[in-house]
């Protein structure tokens, strides 16, 4: 694929470099969009859509699925990622969206190829493929160019955009997809807690009268397995609070996932005004902070403490930082949540 250093445009034909169509583009109508993105298929085109499966990325997923019909020969929607998390499995099985593992296919069978709430230097299964169209929420990166680009950063969720193409297509979902949009909508903007527009609440109210509420409850409410109980009680057992923070360290987990909904569970307790997660997963050490981001940044913490040993970051109120098991200071066998005390505490 050629690389390039410069910024994808905001919409629009990409060519990375200074453009100056970036004002034009971002005045674009929702059919003028739409347009644009017909015309870079064909009647004969068969379509791989390329996505790192979650809610936001399933759904818009779906929703080109429906803006192609007809209008070419076949799509196909693929994910490199094993879905651990049980919403996620929930909503591909009851909202019965077509999805394979990438691996599965032959990237050569497809003519045309786009990528969905992702970017090709995202993950490494992404950047060898050279994408057609791309389509995200995520602020751009660099190194790659596709016929067709629509980056819009201050959205919340893919799934809104996609909204838009669909309504200005006059394609009115089936109720799985619009339970697809409305609960990623949901999911990418934490219901609205997050920082969206206006065209984020637009669409969820759009989808809101076509959605099926009690489906997208009945995913939201699937968030554990049975064997996953044993996680939250270790980290009861392991619990520490100590200047209204709260420590606990669940030891080898078989998914982060399972971690982040740890962290999410204590930080509903009234007196903690900082929640610090830890395990172990796939030889590195993954710690998940939450906090109320009230003069508070979870994300800056992250990188102060794990920064330069690993990766490390995210938002005022949630961030997560992973650290490859050799570059720890101690042997992992010996973590413990006095020492994950200890490693936060030099930094508070």
């Amino acid at each position: 694929m050629k690389k390039n250093s410069s910024p994808a445009p905001a919409t629009g034909a990409a060519l990375l470099g200074p453009n100056p169509n970036r004002k034009r583009n971002s005045k674009k109508t929702a059919k003028e969009r739409l347009q644009e993105f017909w015309n870079v298929f064909a009647k004969d085109d068969n379509v791989l859509v390329v996505i790192n499966a979650d809610p936001d990325a399933l759904a818009a997923a779906f929703a080109v699925k429906r803006l192609l019909r007809y209008r070419v020969k076949n799509v196909t929607i693929a994910y490199p990622n094993e879905i651990r998390r049980l919403n996620n499995l929930v909503m591909l099985e009851l909202l019965k969206i077509p999805a394979e593992r990438l691996h599965t296919v032959k990237l050569a069978d497809y003519s045309k190829k786009v990528m969905l709430d992702s970017q090709p230097p995202h993950l490494p299964a992404f950047e060898n493929i050279a994408f057609d169209v791309v389509i995200d929420h995520h602020p751009a990166t660099k190194g790659w160019v596709a016929t067709f680009v629509d980056i819009r950063k201050e959205y919340g969720a893919t799934a809104s955009i996609m909204v838009e193409y669909l309504r200005a297509a006059a394609a009115r979902p089936s109720v799985a997809l619009a339970t697809a949009l409305f609960y990623a909508i949901k999911v990418d903007t934490q219901n609205f807690e997050k920082k969206v527009t206006l065209a984020d609440a637009i669409s969820f109210r759009y989808l809101f009268n076509l959605a099926n509420l009690s489906l997208v409850r009945k995913i939201e409410m699937s968030s554990l397995r049975r064997s996953e109980l044993n996680y939250f009680r270790n980290a009861l057992t392991e619990m520490k609070m100590s200047k209204q923070r709260l420590y606990a360290h669940v030891g080898k987990v078989p998914s982060p996932d399972i971690l982040v909904l740890i962290a999410d569970f204590f930080k509903q307790v009234h007196e903690a005004d900082w929640v610090f997660i830890s395990g172990i997963h796939n030889d590195k050490l993954v710690v998940i902070f939450r906090c109320d981001g009230y003069k508070k940044n979870a994300g800056r913490l992250a990188e102060k403490i794990f920064g330069k040993a690993g990766s490390a970051g995210g938002h005022r109120e949630s961030a997560r930082a992973e650290v490859p098991l050799k570059n720890m200071e101690k042997d992992a066998a010996a973590f413990n949540t006095k020492e994950l005390i200890r490693l936060t505490t030099k930094h508070m």
